[in-house]
């Protein structure tokens, strides 16, 4: 059974930075794509970054680019996401997704087979 796990959240100020982990157990995979949504309250879940394993190509939402950075530890099954210049409206609860069936990067939550249970990101002002 496939598992994803979150960790890395917590609450920082403004201009603070995070750096949060998504570790994949349960399967080992060749080739995937693995997102990252954030859901703030009252809000739908909504893309962040995401990466294509053996690619390596990147995507990112216009309202992180420069300021977030999305990578992979392939070895490890681990996708991280850098968090720099933290903004009160980044606060959400950051998923992690695994797609397995790709043919582009995709953006919509729908496209995704397997999510992490979140982890709780704070910026303060």
């Amino acid at each position: 059974q496939v598992q994803l796990e979150e960790s890395g959240g917590g609450l920082v100020q403004a201009g603070g930075s995070l750096r949060l982990s998504c570790a994949v157990s349960g399967r080992t995979f060749s080739s995937y794509v693995m997102g990252w949504f954030g859901q703030a309250p009252g809000k739908e879940r909504e893309f962040v970054a995401a990466i294509w394993r053996r690619g390596g190509i990147t995507l990112y939402a216009d309202s992180v680019k420069g300021r977030f950075g999305i990578s992979t530890d392939n070895a490890k099954m681990t996708v991280h996401l850098q968090m720099d210049s933290l903004k009160p409206e980044d606060t959400a609860v950051y998923y992690c997704a695994l797609d397995l069936n790709f043919s582009n990067i995709e953006i919509m939550t729908s496209e995704y087979d397997y999510w992490g249970q979140g982890t709780q990101v704070t910026v303060s002002s």
